[in-house]
């Protein structure tokens, strides 16, 4: 049996042509023909350009990426409310405004000293004794020193409360006049961009706004004195706070101002507008 297996496996070998002249390489003679005869065969097969274009398949990886690359929105403002109570809670923690500014510049991050600004008069409106919204006062002052984010922002804060003047309650109203007279006071925001919109005339102010500029001014002359109050009102370095706060358009717009801040008890600032109308 096994005599007759490898007779089958000799007689298989000896039907096959080893090629051997493979072994040595040898130039063809047909090689230009042969070259162009497939590039005839490829362009039939794969068109002018040569290329197979293959279509893309879809990849559940590239979807999982864009899953995870979804941005989610809170609606609940939820970070928004952890800033403020933090805020507040800071404020009310402090022993004073040096404290309380040190602690919020370390909480408050840039692009969020308008929450700071809007909580800081917030909590001043619900302040009782005078002595707490000058507290406030010197907070604000600390932190216009710091930015002209915030001076811009205790502007705009101050136009839209005297503008309604009229929807605040009494204290609110008080305390908030407190703030801005620290902040006039102690020049933490320039006089001619808070008090430049301001007008003392009867047409341009109500009942509740004179009370606002009455506080404010009695706060501020006490800070400062009459003489230098009566002298930043007066300044004719700064024609825009000088032409608000005594009206010179007419006779009767400047003896208004005049008659509005001798009757709160400023009669010293008026000098200056009393000689104009004696003219």
């Amino acid at each position: 049996m096994a005599n007759r297996k490898s007779k089958r496996r000799d007689s298989h070998a000896d039907q096959l042509d080893p090629e051997t002249h493979l072994d040595v390489f040898k130039p063809s003679a047909t090689f230009v023909q042969d070259e162009a005869a497939y590039e005839d065969l490829k362009r039939s097969m794969l068109g002018d350009d040569g290329e197979v274009i293959e279509e893309d398949e879809p990849n559940d990886d590239d979807d999982d990426d864009s899953e995870d690359m979804e941005v989610i929105k809170d609606e609940t403002e939820i970070n928004l409310i952890n800033l403020r109570r933090t805020i507040y809670l800071t404020i009310m923690s402090s022993a004073g405004a040096e404290e309380a500014g040190h602690k919020l510049l370390s909480i408050v991050r840039p692009g969020q000293e308008a929450e700071l600004r809007g909580m800081l008069v917030e909590c001043c409106k619900h302040e009782r004794a005078s002595s707490n919204t000058r507290f406030y006062g010197h907070l604000g002052q600390r932190l216009c020193g710091i930015s002209r984010a915030y001076q811009a922002g205790f502007e705009a804060c101050f136009a839209r409360c005297y503008a309604a003047a009229h929807r605040m309650g009494t204290d609110e109203l008080r305390a908030a006049a407190g703030l801005f007279a620290c902040l006039l006071a102690t020049d933490a925001v320039p006089w001619r961009n808070m008090l430049g919109g301001v007008r003392i005339a009867e047409e341009d102010t109500t009942s509740s706004s004179r009370i606002f500029m009455k506080v404010m001014f009695q706060e501020m002359a006490e800070q400062l004195g009459v003489r230098l109050l009566g002298r930043r009102m007066n300044d004719d370095d700064e024609p825009e706070v000088r032409d608000a706060l005594f009206p010179r358009d007419s006779a009767e717009n400047t003896r208004f101002a005049v008659n509005f801040f001798t009757a709160i008890g400023l009669g010293g600032v008026t000098e200056p507008a009393r000689k104009i109308l004696s003219l």
